[in-house]
């Protein structure tokens, strides 16, 4: 199962509570690049370049993937056509939906996330509109904007059916 949805929504707490409900391995795709880059992933957006972390990306998503496994996608990730298309074939796709104003909550303030860092809460919320469309293709819509242990039961409800 893979989770999508915009910086904030909850995908890699969602991710782990499920895994963890559900006996089954976890994927945090960002954790998975910064193994690999050797560095955090703001780092790599400053001394690299945004194109050097998708690459990056984009060669570890299906490893990411693996069956049985919950996921939790970067935000950008299911953006790429080439990675919707290995996401959609190997994973079922869930999008932790929240509204932004929920999402500028949990993320404002937060240096970590490299397209946060600077940017303004309407280049954001821009950013959020221009992603949206893709994350409403997932198979599955849950409802984020409540505490994320709940989240997580409805994910797993949705896994087990």
């Amino acid at each position: 199962m893979a989770l999508i949805g915009f910086m904030g929504a909850g995908k890699t707490v969602v991710g782990a509570l499920v895994a963890q409900r559900a006996g089954a391995n976890f994927h945090d795709l960002d954790l998975m690049i910064e193994d690999e880059a050797g560095m955090a992933i703001s780092d790599m957006f400053a001394t690299r370049s945004e194109a050097a972390f998708r690459a990056i990306e984009s060669e570890l998503l299906p490893r990411a993937l693996e069956p049985g496994a919950v996921v939790a996608l970067g935000g950008g990730t299911p953006t790429d056509d080439r990675n919707w298309a290995v996401i959609r074939e190997r994973a079922m796709t869930v999008y932790l939906r929240a509204t932004f104003d929920v999402l500028w909550e949990r993320i404002s303030g937060l240096t970590m996330r490299p397209l946060a860092r600077g940017r303004s809460q309407a280049k954001l919320e821009a950013l959020f509109e221009q992603r949206r469309p893709r994350y409403e293709q997932a198979d599955h819509t849950v409802d984020a904007n409540g505490p994320l242990d709940s989240v997580a039961t409805e994910v797993l409800r949705l896994w087990s059916a």
